[in-house]
């Protein structure tokens, strides 16, 4: 029997998208979201070229693209001495290798351009202010007044839905602590560069900087390995959080220190992430995004993950009237992807994190390697089509 309506657990990236994605096949959607409403969560984000192409098919891009930067190039540098180890034209060559673009932008553009898309669309129906302790067709039906063939739940790496899946995966703290904050216009020193992605890599931590256009500022990531928080942590880094950030790069280049000396109410997060387990219970609950698969951001591919999975998920759905068989052939063809993904970051975050000789022998690798190689390596994520396309 064709699923006609779905229920969809949670509004951030991936539930807004699963919402769009099944409305091109005419599917009902109700979106239930616990948050009274939607507010800005984080701050910059990067949209590959592999999620653009899938945003570019739901009608959105064209919104997102009048508001993002696309960068002339993505560099890795090092924190240390801030010498450009690697420096890749993206801006040049995303659009022709990989057939669409790579831009940066305010997580709340894309979640906004993604809403304004949901509320417009006659198919997709949102529901705010509204909490599920227990994921279920009848306790939905009862929120809803609909019934619903499917349920995704697209609520996280905290995820309830996954209590609806036996077997599922859990999260756990990675061992990684991440600092995101923006930098006025004002105050960008001159080592960041206004047209670019830039990975700074130091000793057991790195520093992401890129700018954004909707504030003029600058969007800054820092990520250092093996500080667990313990049982306390708060989302703003003030006090001893503040001075954790410090210590941990308190040794880096003295341009970088003086910048996160001088910053202004970072966000502190511990980073957490799902292990291995089962997405959907073989009837008609399945798991996507960080739900099923939160992995650390070595890779920059969270976001763009939960994209596509959103994306294929109503693909597999349309194609099989079985809905437990579509469930297992999302499953079985978005795992090895996901696998492979954390895999690239796993890689990333040893290179980026090297100390001692394997520092200096990985500047040396990167300072000596041509750029197409590097750009070679992002074919198979940057270049993919996800079914359906």
């Amino acid at each position: 029997m064709p699923v006609k309506s779905v229920a969809i657990i949670g509004a951030g990236i991936a539930g807004l998208t699963a919402a769009l994605s099944f409305s091109r096949h005419g599917i009902r959607s109700d979106i239930i979201e616990q948050a009274q409403q939607l507010e800005e969560v984080g701050a910059g984000l990067q949209i590959s070229p592999n999620a653009a192409r899938i945003l570019g098919a739901l009608d959105v891009l064209k919104q997102i693209e009048a508001q993002w930067l696309e960068p002339a190039t993505v560099d890795l540098a090092s924190g240390l001495s801030l010498k450009r180890l690697v420096s890749l034209p993206m801006r040049d060559v995303a659009r022709q290798r990989w057939g669409a673009p790579y831009g940066v932008l305010h997580r709340a553009t894309l979640q906004g351009a993604l809403m304004a898309a949901v509320k417009q669309n006659p198919l997709c129906h949102l529901y705010l202010g509204k909490r599920l302790d227990v994921v279920d067709k009848a306790t939905i039906t009862a929120m809803t007044s609909q019934d619903h063939d499917l349920i995704v739940g697209a609520d996280g790496v905290w995820s309830s839905a996954r209590y609806a899946v036996p077997g599922s995966p859990s999260a756990t703290f990675s061992g990684n602590i991440a600092w995101r904050f923006t930098i006025p216009q004002s105050t960008v020193p001159d080592f960041l560069k206004q047209q670019s992605v830039t990975a700074f890599l130091g000793p057991s931590a790195h520093l992401v900087a890129y700018p954004l256009a909707e504030t003029g500022g600058f969007n800054i990531v820092a990520i250092a390995a093996g500080t667990n928080p313990g049982d306390s942590w708060e989302a703003q880094a003030q006090g001893r959080q503040h001075a954790l950030l410090l210590s941990q790069f308190g040794r880096w280049n003295p341009g970088i220190s003086k910048m996160l000396e001088n910053v202004a109410k970072p966000t502190f997060w511990p980073l957490f992430q799902a292990g291995e387990g089962r997405w959907h219970n073989g009837r008609d609950t399945v798991l996507i995004g960080d739900a099923a698969h939160a992995m650390m951001p070595f890779a920059a591919q969270g976001a763009a993950m939960a994209i596509e999975d959103a994306f294929e998920l109503a693909t597999f759905v349309t194609r099989d009237l079985l809905l437990g068989d579509a469930l297992a052939s999302f499953e079985a063809h978005r795992t090895p992807r996901i696998e492979k993904a954390r895999k690239r970051a796993a890689l990333n975050k040893f290179a980026y994190h090297a100390r001692g000789p394997l520092r200096l022998g990985r500047d040396m690798l990167l300072s000596l390697r041509p750029p197409e190689a590097f750009l070679a390596d992002f074919d198979w994520l940057y270049g993919y089509r996800a079914e359906g396309l």
